[in-house]
């Protein structure tokens, strides 16, 4: 009399596992096509270099604050001369790695390495990894872009403690 009921609660139980576990992976993950998709730092961050390798001057312009400062080991650069230079980039592709995400109220710092493959001003992108880092700050227009570093991964930067 109880075995039915038994079997019944166990075959039960494993439907439920099954259909629970299976949830997870039903769905493939969705790459971020734009800024508008984008849930955090790495969608953020994502998004920016989509913009970039597409070319699409007018959204990328739209997330990067009035503030901007844009830092590289050719120098210190303000808002317009750092998007002329970015402008001027011909990303054909690239691949992130070691991504990490920080956040503090309406703020996000991301750091990676990335490798890009294709040109600025003719010449062809270093195709070593670089360390990158760009801090993203929620204001009344949405997720701003108010800095960005690049630095070769090899380079470790000179931190001094006080």
């Amino acid at each position: 009399m109880f075995r039915p009921l038994i079997l019944f609660v166990i075959l039960g139980a494993m439907l439920a596992l099954i259909l629970t576990s299976a949830g997870c992976t039903v769905y493939a993950e969705r790459p971020v096509k734009a800024f508008g998709e984008a849930t955090g730092g790495e969608g953020l961050e994502r998004a920016l270099w989509r913009e970039i390798q597409q070319q699409d001057w007018k959204d990328l312009d739209a997330h990067i604050a009035s503030n901007f400062v844009y830092i590289t080991p050719a120098g210190r650069w303000e808002r317009s001369s750092a998007l002329e230079h970015i402008e001027k980039m011909q990303v054909q592709d690239y691949s992130i790695a070691d991504l990490t995400t920080e956040m503090n109220r309406d703020t996000f710092v991301v750091t990676y390495t990335i490798i890009l493959q294709g040109s600025l001003q003719g010449q062809s992108l270093p195709n070593q990894p670089q360390r990158h880092m760009t801090v993203w700050q929620q204001q009344k227009r949405g997720w701003m872009a108010i800095a960005h570093t690049v630095f070769p991964a090899e380079q470790k930067p000179n931190v001094t403690s006080p």
